[in-house]
């Protein structure tokens, strides 16, 4: 039972430290802790096209070490099924970190990550988002700053997309596109650490944009965030993501509100002393 108490009092550290840049529409260069498995559904809502759009994506998210995490998602909609519910895509997400420069309530921290997704959809949408509208394949780096409560973290990633040969509109399909965002959060509680049990608040604010070179499609989305956490290890999301600059309305899933709900398993991938 200590060792079981000492193992919470330690993830519960590790959540409070590093709450702030624990970002809901995007991935800071830190990394889960390690030997952890971590299990999350998001819920994301839009309206485009006279109809209301709902994603939902299951994830399990694997601590290897400090340095290494993976993702493994899938989702479900109803964007091209007839307004049904059904399975949609899967994808596979690797981070690495490479460089962590840690102080007393300080740290900064590079990371690279990849990203390989296959979609069933049509993908007749110029956006190129490997998160369910699109198949492809995505890399790229990630620069953090923590700093007491406040965090920053900026990202820039190349993504390429598959089924080139095809048309939209006469035209081929945009098979490639420069994605970058900017995410700050911000811890509001507690104010002073005293036990894991306490609930942490952060908020966020993100800027999250893409653009398909050679042509003049582009937008730059504003993603605002709260987040609680409770005991430590169950996070809830809710979201909302609104339009700043936007010079198409090619896009399947159209910004809206998200919510989700991740619980960690701390300690979970540890073998077992015999």
């Amino acid at each position: 039972m200590k060792k079981i108490f000492f193992l919470s009092v330690l993830l519960g550290l590790y959540i409070f430290s590093s709450g702030q840049e624990l970002y809901v529409y995007s991935e800071p260069a830190s990394n889960m802790p390690a030997n952890t498995i971590s299990a999350k559904v998001t819920g994301m809502r839009t309206s485009s096209y006279t109809q209301d759009m709902l994603r939902i994506m299951p994830e399990l998210m694997f601590g290897f070490n400090k340095n290494l995490m993976v993702h493994v998602t899938t989702s479900f909609s109803n964007m091209d099924n007839n307004r049904r519910l059904g399975w949609e895509s899967v994808y596979l997400y690797g981070k690495y970190r490479f460089l962590s420069l840690d102080d007393v309530h300080k740290h900064f921290r590079m990371a690279a990550f990849a990203q390989g997704g296959y979609s069933n959809g049509p993908g007749h949408h110029k956006e190129i988002n490997l998160m369910g509208d699109r198949s492809g394949v995505q890399g790229g780096l990630i620069v953090t700053q923590l700093i007491n409560k406040f965090a920053a973290s900026a990202t820039v990633s190349y993504t390429r997309a598959f089924k080139p040969e095809e048309l939209h509109a006469g035209m081929p399909y945009t098979k490639e596109a420069l994605n970058y965002s900017l995410s700050t959060g911000l811890l509001v509680l507690p104010r002073e650490y005293k036990s894991y049990d306490q609930l942490n608040v952060n908020v966020y604010a993100e800027l999250l944009g893409q653009k398909i070179p050679n042509d003049p499609f582009s937008y730059l989305d504003l993603g605002m965030a709260v987040q609680f956490i409770f005991k430590s290890n169950t996070k809830l999301n809710i979201g909302r993501r609104i339009a700043l600059i936007k010079r198409t309305e090619d896009r399947l899933m159209a910004p809206g509100y998200q919510i989700s709900v991740e619980h960690t398993f701390f300690n979970a991938l540890k073998r077992k002393r015999e």
